[in-house]
């Protein structure tokens, strides 16, 4: 899918990639550990496709906007726009700065090279509380070689990667209670970030999910005219994205799952029967060769939503802690650009530390202070009628063949 950066084409150039799908690691599930190699972006173009007028209105607007701020999205060229698009559609835009990996090796790939270089990675372990220079951390009790309580000794930086796996879980957690030590600490925690002390009402959870195909033939693929990587999206209101995948499989993905009370995160939420119908019903409107196909993988996940739908940055060197999140689904390169810029932060631009950068700490997301998500059941009730106005909107389009005026009154509450 094309990845969006939205207002500020800076971003757009130092992330320089987009979004991929894969099925991610079990939370709370050791790491196995893979050779010490992260794998390479793909770079495969992107197309979004447009099969209502309204559609085609709202994609030649976004062109005009993307071109002015300097992004790279055009007119889909003739060699994509003749083959590659799903049924009925009237147009397309074009994205070749678009790639797709697999996040599960990224992960793997990633670990692998910060314990070669002497960090330290404690899983299974809870942080149950934090303040400036120090968190608490639980540990289960438990015999797994994988699991072992950080150390009570004063460390450089402690960054929190996960919050917690299950909110409905109590918080008496049994085992190691242990308060670590650090001049810094990083919340990286995303939408998981809901329920951690200090972070709350900053970051609301929604979850998008995925399906994945059986292999498909080469025919069929000859027939839709997607090449190995392609990515591809439309313009309706309630978010579709899709891939064609290594071992030819679709994987295709969206909106649709609810928002739970009280930012609430649970395993059983990543699986809703009712949107992984819709999704395989959309995927068979796209592209009806693949009716027959058989749905093989299932799954899904919260994404970390600010307030005013901005990501950011930031890194308070008075209490010594930093924040980055906020993505919304985008995080797969964003998360890289925000580790080098908190480094950036952090360390005041050590060029030996990031030797290939510009001026990271100039850039419009560092220090952005989003507004707090409004309490319950104020926040229940905005985020779920998002959700319903995005597909009444594309109801109402598919009738009128006219852009919403739905989508354009909820706009506020769906980041557009």
């Amino acid at each position: 899918m094309r990845f969006r950066t939205g207002r500020h084409p800076r971003l757009r150039d130092e992330l320089g990639a987009g979004r991929g799908g894969a099925r991610r690691r079990r939370r709370g599930a050791p790491l196995r550990r893979r050779p010490t190699r992260v794998p390479r972006l793909r770079r495969r173009p992107g197309g979004v496709f447009g099969r209502l007028r309204s559609e085609l209105t709202c994609g030649g607007t976004e062109v005009c906007k993307e071109t002015v701020a300097g992004d790279v999205a055009d007119a889909a060229p003739a060699a994509f726009a003749s083959s590659g698009h799903p049924a009925g559609a009237l147009g397309a835009t074009f994205d070749p700065a678009c790639a797709r990996l697999h996040p599960a090796k990224l992960v793997h790939g990633l670990a692998a090279v910060v314990e070669a270089l002497g960090v330290a990675i404690y899983e299974h372990t809870e942080v149950t509380s934090w303040r400036p220079r120090e968190a608490t951390v639980a540990t289960p009790r438990t015999s797994d070689s994988h699991v072992a309580a950080p150390t009570t000794a004063p460390a450089s930086a402690l960054a929190l990667a996960l919050g917690r796996a299950d909110s409905r879980t109590s918080r008496e957690t049994p085992g190691t209670r242990t308060t670590v030590r650090a001049e810094h600490i990083v919340i990286a925690t995303e939408a998981y970030g809901a329920q951690l002390p200090g972070v709350g009402r900053r970051i609301m959870p929604l979850y998008s999910l995925m399906i994945a195909t059986e292999p498909l033939p080469d025919a069929f693929w000859q027939q839709a005219g997607l090449p190995h990587g392609t990515t591809f999206s439309d313009y309706r209101h309630l978010l579709i994205y899709g891939q064609r995948t290594a071992d030819n499989r679709f994987a295709f993905g969206g909106r649709g799952a609810r928002y739970h009370w009280g930012s609430s995160i649970h395993s059983s939420y990543d699986q809703v029967q009712r949107v992984f119908d819709h999704l395989r019903n959309t995927l068979v409107d796209l592209y009806p060769d693949a009716f027959d196909a058989e749905i093989t993988h299932r799954w899904g996940g919260p994404l970390g939503v600010a307030r005013d739908w901005h990501a950011s940055a930031s890194y308070n060197p008075r209490t010594g802690v930093a924040f980055a999140g906020g993505y919304v689904g985008d995080g797969l390169s964003t998360t890289n650009l925000a580790g080098r810029t908190l480094t950036a932060l952090i360390t005041g631009s050590d060029a030996s530390l990031l030797p290939h950068s510009n001026d990271l700490t100039r850039l419009p997301w560092v220090n952005h202070l989003s507004p707090r998500w409004e309490p319950e059941p104020l926040r229940f009730i905005g985020a779920n009628l998002g959700l319903v106005s995005a597909d009444l909107a594309d109801r109402e389009e598919w009738m009128t063949g006219r852009p919403s005026r739905t989508a354009k009154l909820l706009g506020p509450l769906t980041g557009h």
